[in-house]
């Protein structure tokens, strides 16, 4: 799979992907009424706006971008319907050539991931039939219980070519609290990064492995050390723009040939239209604004790399 999205990389001259990860106070107001107006004030109409919103979106930009990545919390929090409508947006940017990341941030033991990971990524037997269900391409895991969570994962990548990212460096304030801890002599992130190489090894698509790895651009200094430690290893990168990092902090998480990472960017392109910068699009144009919006971050990381 992580070939896969090295291939669509290249031939996008964008190594970024959009979070997918809508609020309703992110859409804007006519396409909440109109949903609204057709489903009432309900859990299906909030879900049909953000169906509505991601549709617009995906199809001012799936041209310019290899992948996607829909937070499933947001879509979760509509309930059943927010469920259906994650589903749907999964289905639609597959439609439109696009890798999916489906950021679930799932992580248990035994039967528990073996169930994640069937439900997510691979399949299940229902009677004679082997069926799909959430069908990303690669998930977003948490290695905190360690490889009896992720193992499960891993072999479903390997069966079905899908693909993992793992939580090493997180780009959120408080990540140090527990990533950064010393033992014996080293922070954990960097435990965590070797262990993410040795899953990674059984698992190769070309260069690189299959099992990916979470490193925040907000750490950059920490990205740099990453880089060495984990050769095989394509990065997804959080961070960037909204949370504070800039094209400058990304430059480790890249190798010499421009590949290595995927940079994500949520907010900074889906609600591009909400910034001074793009305010002239208005909130009947946001599509547009979120176009402009990644054709501006692509010439800024290139800038760089």
């Amino acid at each position: 799979m992580i070939s896969q999205l090295i291939e669509k990389i290249k031939k996008t001259n964008a190594p970024i992907c959009v979070g997918l990860d809508p609020m309703l106070s992110y859409v804007p107001e006519h396409v909440v009424k109109k949903s609204l107006d057709a489903y009432g004030e309900t859990l299906e109409g909030a879900a049909d706006a953000i169906w509505q919103f991601n549709k617009e979106i995906i199809d001012h930009t799936f041209d310019l971008i290899p992948a996607v990545k829909p937070q499933i919390a947001m879509y979760e929090q509509f309930g059943i319907e927010g469920l259906t409508v994650y589903k749907k947006t999964v289905d639609y940017c597959h439609e439109k050539g696009l890798i999916v990341i489906g950021d679930a941030k799932r992580g248990d033991i035994g039967s528990t991931s073996a169930a994640y990971a069937a439900g997510h990524l691979g399949r299940v037997q229902v009677g004679s039939k082997s069926l799909s269900g959430f069908n990303v391409d690669i998930l977003t895991v948490n290695p905190y219980l360690g490889t009896d969570g992720v193992k499960p994962f891993v072999d479903v990548c390997r069966s079905e070519d899908k693909g993992l990212f793992v939580l090493v460096k997180t780009s959120n304030p408080s990540s140090g609290e527990f990533q950064d801890r010393l033992i014996d002599g080293k922070p954990l992130y960097e435990w965590v990064a070797a262990k993410v190489e040795e899953w990674g090894a059984g698992c190769m698509d070309g260069e690189y492995s299959n099992v990916g790895a979470v490193v925040g651009a907000t750490y950059p200094e920490m990205s740099e050390i990453l880089r060495k430690l984990m050769p095989h290893t394509y990065f997804l990168v959080p961070g960037y723009g909204a949370q504070g990092g800039t094209a400058a902090d990304l430059k480790h998480c890249f190798n010499q040939d421009g590949l290595g990472a995927v940079v994500n960017s949520s907010r900074g392109i889906i609600a591009a239209y909400k910034q001074e910068k793009y305010k002239n699009f208005g909130p009947e144009h946001f599509g547009e604004a979120s176009r402009q919006a990644v054709i501006d971050m692509v010439a800024d990381i290139s800038s760089v790399l």
